[in-house]
């Protein structure tokens, strides 16, 4: 019987007898013809059969496992630590939301699990005017008093059809924020100070690799008191 072969020595796959964790299921593979499926283990690798939402695919891509996850939330969450204490998954947000754009985090995502999250890359927030989620929220982890933004769009250069010279402005035209996209030298540039991060510019991205991420915001603000019955 002959012994493992050079590329399963490269591979680390000689004497494995565990799968690799569930981790790599929802890293994308590369499309057709370029090369063997994720990390190495091509037509072998079975997908997970409940995989993540992309949005969240995304997160757990960037920031790997034992790390914390930035989450995005609808808008006028409270801060994260005080969200979580305050909310009470009774999902009357996410039945409010008249676009489907509020969705639960998944297990994967630890003590976020089962409290509601947007991933926009799916369903992106539509900044209704009159926030039907924030009205709905009981306990208060929503609130018309904090502002609306979830997050901030980056966009990639290399993915970009504008940026690479093609012609391109849907995520300006469709962006319903003013000001969170303008043109800068016939490209896309997001105002950090004026975008909410509501997705809407990922939702619509052409590009084949889409060229936009949503940045969950790090520093909401603190739950005020609540007002004396």
């Amino acid at each position: 019987m002959s012994g493992p072969s050079r590329r399963d020595l490269f591979r680390g796959l000689f004497g494995r007898t565990k799968p690799k964790p569930p981790l790599v299921a929802y890293l994308p593979s590369p499309p057709a013809g370029e090369g063997p499926g994720v990390r190495g283990l091509g037509s072998q690798h079975t997908p997970h059969p409940n995989p993540l939402p992309q949005g969240e695919r995304e997160q757990v891509r960037r920031f790997g496992r034992g790390v914390p996850l930035p989450v995005l939330r609808p808008p006028g969450a409270i801060e994260e630590s005080a969200f979580l204490a305050a909310c009470t998954r009774c999902n009357a947000c996410i039945e409010a939301c008249p676009h489907d754009a509020i969705t639960l985090a998944s297990s994967r995502l630890r003590g976020a699990a089962g409290t509601p999250v947007l991933n926009p890359a799916d369903a992106p927030c539509r900044m209704c005017d009159d926030r039907p989620c924030i009205a709905v929220c009981e306990p208060l982890a929503l609130r018309f008093d904090v502002p609306a933004k979830m997050g901030t769009a980056v966009i990639s250069p290399l993915n970009c059809l504008a940026h690479r010279n093609s012609p391109c402005s849907v995520c300006v035209e469709q962006c319903p924020v003013e000001g969170a996209i303008r043109w800068e030298n016939s490209r896309p540039t997001v105002n950090p100070s004026t975008c909410t991060g509501c997705g809407v510019c990922q939702y619509v991205c052409p590009a084949p690799q889409n060229a936009v991420m949503i940045l969950p915001e790090k520093s909401r603000p603190e739950a005020p008191p609540r007002d004396p019955d």
